[in-house]
């Protein structure tokens, strides 16, 4: 026995434009009219549906609107004190909220008619039934294949050699007016590129100890971000949203300039320690390339080990005093001297007497002739 009561289908009325027939009229027009007037009747009981649901939204947004000018004007009040002038504009805007509110619950109410008078209305043979999936096939441009490394960096190289005077054009606008309408002139450098190079100048401002412009580069380098951030959240191009972060940004939106004052401030920070980081590894290179430079036959630092040296030693190579050296190294234990003379030679501080060295090998072979 099925557990399913069919009892409900017992009282349904199906609307059905060949219910009647006159025999004065020709039966296919009667039909064709009927179901026409029908026809016109549901799309304005649609269209009046889709009014009161834009009329119920339109009045929430100005709503809202005025419950943010409230907000604005109370505070305000508080900060600044009382006046004439405000206390009117208060008055006013406390009006204009309870006008708005009472709008509000009548088309919430008429809403509600609507919907229960939708559920009254009999079925037809256009309202019978609905599809239960529908199937859109676009011709649109397949997605590129990811980009290699290499191409990325040719691709950053080449807008940078095309737009780069732009970006630092874009630098240093100080005001949000200017900063758009150079955007609106250009929206192809609103993109990642633009952000990142943004950050590099900043960077080479600071090493320059130029901080000045280092803080402004800044400013609009986040300007940008924000403007990227927006977009993703929306899930739009950047081009097309970037009015929407001015109009934001412009209209006193305390929370929303505090968001941007502390995003501002830590990148300043991040710059000023990969600037800092940078110089340090710059100082760093060229104290190796120096001490590469000055390294002695036997790869050692010609420095080091002068300072390693005994200081009788050291006193002989500062006065260059050759008896006054053999002298210093036959005060030494043998092994200490011959250790302490063959770091001299491989690092350049001691270059042996390559003559004596030749007269030497020369008197060997002399000896070697006679025997």
């Amino acid at each position: 026995m099925s557990g399913v009561d069919y009892s409900v289908w017992d009282h349904i009325y199906v609307s059905d434009d060949e219910d009647a027939t006159c025999p004065f009229v020709d039966t296919p027009s009667l039909f064709r009219m009927r179901h026409r007037s029908r026809l016109e009747k549901m799309v304005e009981f649609q269209q009046r549906g889709e009014d009161l649901e834009t009329s119920f939204a339109e009045c929430r947004r100005l709503l809202e609107e005025a419950q943010g000018r409230l907000a604005y004007l109370e505070e305000r009040m508080r900060e600044g004190g009382e006046d004439k002038e405000s206390e009117a504009e208060l008055k006013k805007v406390q009006a204009e909220i309870k006008k708005l509110k009472q709008d509000e619950e009548s088309f919430e109410k008429l809403l509600e008619e609507h919907r229960k008078e939708e559920k009254k209305l009999p079925w037809n043979v256009d309202t019978i039934s609905k599809d239960g999936f529908s199937k859109s096939v676009l011709n649109i441009k397949p997605l590129s294949k990811e980009e290699t490394g290499e191409e990325k960096v040719e691709n950053h190289k080449n807008f940078l050699g095309k737009y780069g005077e732009k970006i630092k054009h874009f630098g240093m606008l100080r005001h949000w007016d200017d900063s758009q309408q150079y955007q609106s002139d250009h929206p192809h450098l609103v993109c990642e590129e633009t952000a990142n190079y943004l950050v590099v100048i900043c960077i080479e401002y600071e090493i320059d100890e130029k901080h000045a412009l280092m803080e402004q580069v800044a400013h609009q380098a986040i300007v940008m971000q924000f403007i990227l951030d927006l977009a993703r959240t929306l899930k739009v191009d950047p081009r097309g949203c970037f009015r929407q972060f001015f109009s934001k940004i412009k209209t006193l939106d305390k929370p929303y300039q505090d968001a941007f004052e502390h995003e501002l401030e830590m990148l300043k920070e991040r710059v000023r320690s990969s600037a800092q980081t940078r110089m340090e590894k710059t100082v760093k290179e060229l104290e190796e390339e120096e001490i590469q430079k000055r390294l002695g036959p036997g790869g050692l630092d010609p420095v080091e080990v002068y300072e390693s040296l005994p200081k009788e030693l050291k006193r002989s190579f500062d006065e260059k005093n050759i008896q006054m050296l053999q002298e210093a190294m036959s005060m030494l234990d043998p092994e200490e001297g011959k250790y302490h003379l063959q770091r001299c030679i491989d690092s350049g501080l001691w270059v042996p007497d390559s003559r004596g060295d030749e007269d030497g090998d020369e008197d060997e072979d002399g000896d070697k002739e006679e025997d």
